[in-house]
């Protein structure tokens, strides 16, 4: 379908790619509770075992890795986007686990060991909250993170949340309220816009910061189209290129959906995975690298402006 080649297989339900210099890949397995990397040659190998259900990761300046820990799922086959007549059946999250952890924000060391940073977070009122379900993660030049606390659904009720930002020192405050089941979230290349997916509406926010975890203004950037099983899809984990555009992991579809840094649809990446969960690009542009969760693989295409139809040079 596409020019996608498989760098690793046989992952359980893989999330949040974090590229590195050598060309390796860290990525979360939430099916197993594992934070692993995946080698330029495809071998891979165990970084941590946080446990849970290890969903977003970012890397801190010193190395360190951030990790939201939503507590763990019940996995297996199912339909999706819903029990509905069309539906397509894949492996996904059926419900909540059978032994949850505590949903938290934890760190990875860089000899592999785990730590909870804080399982709350002060919402802007002041008052005190459990994090429900935390989702992704971005880290900006300062050593502090953004993340998204997706909420949860049960039976006919769903939990409303919102963003977060916080550092090591002194933990987790909301800085928007509310957000309808918040997911993806990257910074601009400079730093001064912030971009969540709202994975339901599949609505794109762009916030313009005053500063670290201050917000001057938001607007609605642009809506993933949708696609896939019963026309449903959603928008999951999100990143930019050098260039500033918007990358967004599509769900339904599949693939990655690409706009331009003021919301113009530019082109779409579809791939054979509907549940496409999470995207980065490496540091020189042109290598993008896809998680598809329910068929356990880590993607890449490389020179993917070209593939997408963007541009077809360098320049």
């Amino acid at each position: 379908m596409t020019v996608a080649r498989c760098l690793a297989d046989g992952l359980a339900f893989p999330e949040s790619p974090v590229v590195s210099e050598d060309g390796s890949v860290v990525v979360s397995e939430m099916a197993a509770g594992r934070v692993t990397r995946v080698c330029a040659d495809g071998k891979t190998e165990t970084v941590a075992r946080p446990g849970g259900g290890p969903n977003g990761v970012g890397r801190l300046p010193d190395g360190r890795l951030v990790v939201c820990q939503n507590g763990g799922s019940r996995f297996g086959l199912g339909p999706w986007p819903y029990d509905f007549p069309g539906s397509v059946t894949i492996f996904r999250p059926l419900g909540p686990a059978e032994n949850p952890v505590t949903p938290s924000v934890q760190i990875v060391d860089t000899d592999g060991t785990v730590a909870v940073l804080t399982t709350e977070f002060r919402t802007r009122s002041g008052a005190i909250q459990p994090l429900i379900r935390p989702s992704d993660v971005c880290v900006d030049k300062y050593g502090g993170f953004y993340l998204t606390d997706g909420g949860t659904t049960s039976g006919r009720q769903r939990t409303i949340t919102g963003l977060l930002y916080g550092t090591v020192e002194d933990g987790l405050q909301e800085i928007a309220y509310p957000l309808e089941m918040p997911n993806g979230i990257a910074l601009s290349p400079d730093g001064t816009l912030l971009y969540v997916a709202e994975t339901r509406t599949r609505r794109i926010w762009e916030f313009e910061l005053a500063g670290p975890g201050r917000i001057r203004r938001a607007r609605g950037l642009t809506t993933v189209p949708s696609g896939g099983a019963l026309n449903i899809g959603g928008a999951d984990g999100v990143s930019t290129d050098p260039r500033g555009r918007v990358l967004v992991a599509t769900l339904g579809a599949g693939g990655v959906t690409i706009f331009s840094p003021t919301g113009k649809l530019l082109g779409a990446i579809p791939v054979d995975d509907p549940m496409t969960t999470n995207v980065a690009v490496s540091a020189d542009g042109y290598r993008l690298f896809m998680t598809l969760a329910s068929t356990g693989r880590l993607v890449v295409v490389d020179d993917w402006p070209a593939v997408a139809g963007i541009f077809a040079d360098r320049g």
